[in-house]
């Protein structure tokens, strides 16, 4: 099968790197061998995570895993929590918060808005002893960068914890995870690899908080607990973790890692403005302003006939991109540049596909 172009919401196109790296053979789940790739992850993720937490480490699952893994370790039945919304992942995070027994207070924001810390802060006032203060830093849904220093320091001076979905963002943009007590994400996106993990990090604030829950988590599969304990040292069994997908871990984070933060960031922002600047000659009205657009997720106005230009490019230039969700399904194009599918040649290739099928 010839190679897709992958310029959707995710996944984005594995670096011919990373399948070099998934033919390595299948270890046990106990192999020292295996423990090495464990620790070397670790490493790489405080630098991609830009932390130096001691827990950070890959669960087995994509971003939802994580999701839920945040949300699940530190909330217990009957905790208040605030969820910020602004999109449909935001939303996801009220449901789930919900089947933990939390009792929300949601900031809800038009979607295509950033949440104002204003917002977050009058529901601080209203929230007696909040749990934690949970939002989205890259909402896939809609294309926004949502700022969050503000949110977080807020929360804090509330003695919430600050929960945060980086699962578009970690690897494109900073994401700041000393600032914040919870950040997750997936493998498949600015990452660059293959689905089927979900990085995440524990600040020792939240760590404290998981240690000293008056309950157990309802999740035994992402109970943060045993999983870190099989990370770390004794390695106690806990599943069978997929050393092929570790192996492609590893090896996505050293490209990360030689190639340097900065360059990344850089990179994905100035193939954004390429992207935005064609898309602009060729008529097409932006979902989200300037200022708060998301450089690795670009949401354009859809023509009547979405799915169906969608599918053509599709099959006849082997070009994928997104539609929309929520509010906005069936009225948006979702177009994303991350991790290796971020390149001037694939921006050139779908404005070429575009101002073909116009």
């Amino acid at each position: 099968m010839e190679q897709r172009i992958l310029l959707g919401p995710g996944p984005s196109m594995v670096p011919e790197e990373v399948y070099q790296a998934m033919q390595r053979p299948v270890v046990g789940y106990l192999d020292p061998e295996l423990f090495e790739v464990l620790t070397s992850i670790q490493k790489r993720l405080r630098l991609v995570f830009q932390t130096q937490n001691e827990v950070a480490l890959a669960l087995p699952g994509t971003g939802m895993s994580g999701m839920e893994a945040a949300l699940g370790n530190l909330i217990e039945p009957g905790d208040s929590v605030i969820i910020a919304v602004h999109g449909f992942f935001g939303a996801r995070m009220v449901e789930i918060a919900r089947r933990y027994g939390a009792n929300c207070k949601v900031v809800q924001q038009t979607w295509g808005q950033p949440i104002d810390s204003e917002m977050v802060e009058a529901a601080l006032k209203e929230t007696p002893n909040p749990r934690l203060v949970a939002i989205v830093h890259a909402e896939t849904s809609i294309g926004i960068a949502q700022p969050i220093q503000d949110i977080a320091r807020l929360a804090h001076d509330y003695g919430a914890l600050v929960v945060v979905d980086c699962v578009t963002s970690l690897g494109g943009l900073p994401v700041h995870g000393d600032r914040v007590d919870v950040v997750y994400s997936a493998m498949q996106k600015c990452i660059g690899g293959p689905p089927g993990l979900a990085p995440i990090t524990v600040s020792p604030r939240a760590w404290e908080r998981i240690q000293t829950r008056r309950s157990p988590n309802l999740s035994w599969y992402l109970d943060l607990r045993l999983l870190w304990d099989y990370w770390n040292e004794p390695h106690i069994y806990h599943h069978t973790a997929s050393p092929t997908l570790l192996y492609a871990m590893d090896a996505a984070l050293r490209l990360i890692e030689e190639e340097g933060l900065e360059n990344r960031y850089r990179r994905h922002l100035e193939t954004a403005q390429a992207l935005w600047q064609g898309l602009g000659e060729l008529g097409f009205r932006f979902m989200i302003d300037e200022p708060n657009r998301l450089p690795m997720l670009t949401s354009i106005e859809a023509p009547v006939n979405e799915a169906e230009l969608r599918q053509r490019l599709l099959r006849n230039c082997n070009i994928e991109i997104g539609g929309g969700l929520g509010e906005w399904k069936g009225k948006v194009w979702r177009i994303g540049l991350m991790g290796r599918s971020c390149t001037r040649e694939n921006v050139d290739l779908l404005l070429g596909a575009l101002t073909e099928m116009r």
